[in-house]
This record gives C-alpha cells, sequence and structure tokens, in this order.
C-alpha cells in the first residue's frame, strides 16, 4: 500500500500537472478566440482584459491546490493536512463532475481529477 504522505505528493504533482495543461488549453483554445471576438465586436477594453484572469480562475486554484497537497505530502505542514485534502478534495472534486457532465465523460480531465481524488483519499489520516 502506498504511504499517505507519498499519495499527497503524487496528488499535489497530478493536480498541478493537470492545471497547467488546463491552463496552457483554456489560453489556446478559449481564451484567445473569445478575445478576438470581443476585440471585433468593439466590446470595452476592461471588458477584454477580463476574459483571461477569470477563466483561469480553477487553473490557478488547481495549481495551487497542488502545490499546497505537496507542502502537506512532504511533511512541512502536517497541522494543515486537514484542511488542504478538504479544500483541494472539494475544488477537485467540483471539476471532476462538472467536466464529467459537460463532456459526457468524453474528457480525460474527469478521470485525472479522480485519480487526484483516490489519492486524497489514501493520503488522509483519521
Amino acid at each position: 500500500m502506498m504511504d499517505q504522505n507519498m499519495a499527497l505528493l503524487v496528488a499535489g504533482v497530478v493536480g498541478a500537472s493537470v492545471a497547467t495543461l488546463h491552463g496552457i488549453l483554456m489560453q489556446r483554445h478559449m481564451v484567445r478566440p473569445i478575445d478576438a471576438a470581443l476585440a471585433r465586436s468593439h466590446s470595452p477594453a476592461a471588458i477584454r482584459r477580463l476574459v483571461s484572469p477569470l477563466l483561469h480562475i480553477s487553473t490557478i486554484a488547481w495549481f495551487l491546490g497542488g502545490l499546497a497537497l505537496i507542502v502537506v505530502g512532504s511533511g512541512l505542514a502536517p497541522n494543515l493536512r486537514f484542511a488542504v485534502t478538504w479544500v483541494v478534495g472539494g475544488f477537485y472534486l467540483h471539476a471532476m463532475v462538472a467536466n464529467c457532465w459537460a463532456t459526457r465523460g468524453r474528457h480525460p480531465g474527469w478521470m485525472l481529477m479522480a485519480v487526484a481524488l483516490a489519492l486524497i483519499a489514501a493520503g488522509v489520516r483519521s
């Protein structure tokens, strides 16, 4: 059986990696086209400046959650284990369910988040 700290470390690496790939793909396939459409429609600059940060909120949350799991799993903040696993687990659970529902299960993102959630569950200490 995998050590609980190792499970959290791996969950963090999975989560941060998924977030990084998500951010790159989001920028390429959503942010740029939406920004171009807003520019063509002569939308106010303030609205155009908000598109990227708002669309990347999930990317940032998942990445920071992955880093938090790595910190907790490495033993640097054992007193935060309970809070980190529940908060990050909640973010990842939401991502998994929303992704699976929105894509009708045809996107690997929900599967990767499910793997991270299983690892978080394995890393929780009672």
